[in-house]
């Protein structure tokens, strides 16, 4: 057990499943799978495993999707890394066909492929062009992909775990503001369910709901709103296809109140959904979300911040919703 950071963590699992299978591949461009944490020694998958089977591809992030899909049809495991400026030239090849083939074939056609698509999130001074791209509403919709997004290192692993031994498409979101993130990660794999919430506090007065890159200013704002008395449970989404709604429901059946906050567009933001499927379970219940506006991104970091929820605009909304 150490602290590591959110990619160490990754790639730490990729490296241990790599060396189990000896076909398994990693697809890259501009980023090479390299990554340090103090105390623990440098993973370079491209530098351990050779550059068959840890390739840079180029710029032609269609042509990595099409070549990931081919690995899962043939049966082999894969793992492709695209940076976020790819992430709108490769929708086309998971939505048509990483999302049907399993379905298409009756089952036959086997996809153990991990497609991680790195989100920049909302980022203050990169502008619209660069950091217009909340992309999770986009791929949870596609039917026969899963779609996760893990929001600690420890989950980033144990879900990348999962993801690989998984034989269906999983599209798996990386939320580049967490790249800095440390904390505790266990040495030896372990997986963690690709259709589990997880609770990170319990309380009886308020859900409030989040994901990905807005999970540490969720927990922020719990912490304050516990301080003035509120009892407050928050609840990381982590799989947005497929969701957790069992335990969204039970949460909010016992807190009767439901506040979800996204980093992505306010409409048809993942909150919608998780509203949606509450309150076709929970009676008498109240409800808000908070996202960003629909608008792209200004440059100036200082609107940018106003604009995207933070702490304090959960905790002024969690206020209204109890009040």
């Amino acid at each position: 057990m150490a602290r590591k950071s959110w990619m160490y963590a990754v790639l730490e699992a990729v490296q241990a499943e790599m060396r189990k299978d000896k076909s398994m591949v990693w697809l890259f461009e501009l980023t090479p799978p390299v990554a340090s944490t103090p105390g623990k020694p440098v993973i370079n998958l491209e530098k351990e495993f050779g550059r068959i089977r840890v390739n840079n591809t180029g710029i032609d992030e269609m042509w990595m999707a099409g070549a990931t899909l081919g690995c899962g049809l043939a049966g082999v495991k894969a793992v492709t890394y695209i940076p976020y400026q790819g992430n709108g030239m490769c929708f086309q090849m998971i939505q048509n066909h990483a999302g049907k083939l399993r379905h298409m074939t009756g089952g036959d056609a086997a996809m153990p492929i991990v497609f991680i698509l790195e989100m920049t999130g909302q980022t203050p001074g990169f502008a619209g062009q660069h950091s217009d791209y909340e992309i999770d509403t986009y791929y949870a919709h596609i039917p026969g992909v899963k779609t996760v997004i893990p929001s600690t290192p420890a989950d980033a692993k144990g879900m990348m775990v999962s993801a690989i031994r998984d034989p269906n498409p999983v599209v798996y979101l990386y939320p580049a503001g967490l790249r800095d993130m440390m904390e505790e990660v266990p040495d030896e794999q372990y997986t963690t369910p690709l259709d589990k919430a997880a609770i990170r506090t319990e309380g009886s007065d308020i859900t409030i709901v989040g994901s990905g890159g807005g999970m540490p200013e969720v927990l922020k704002a719990a912490t304050q709103l516990q301080g003035s008395g509120m009892k407050v449970e928050t609840i990381d989404l982590r799989c947005f296809k497929p969701m957790d709604t069992e335990t969204l429901v039970k949460s909010v059946q016992k807190t009767k109140r439901l506040l979800t906050v996204d980093q992505s567009y306010y409409t048809l933001c993942p909150g919608a959904e998780v509203i949606a499927r509450v309150a076709e379970n929970v009676d008498g219940a109240r409800f808000k979300r908070i996202a960003f506006p629909d608008a792209p991104p200004p440059a100036s970091p200082e609107m940018f911040l106003w604009m995207r929820p933070n702490a304090d605009h959960i905790v002024k909304a969690a206020s209204q919703l109890v009040g």
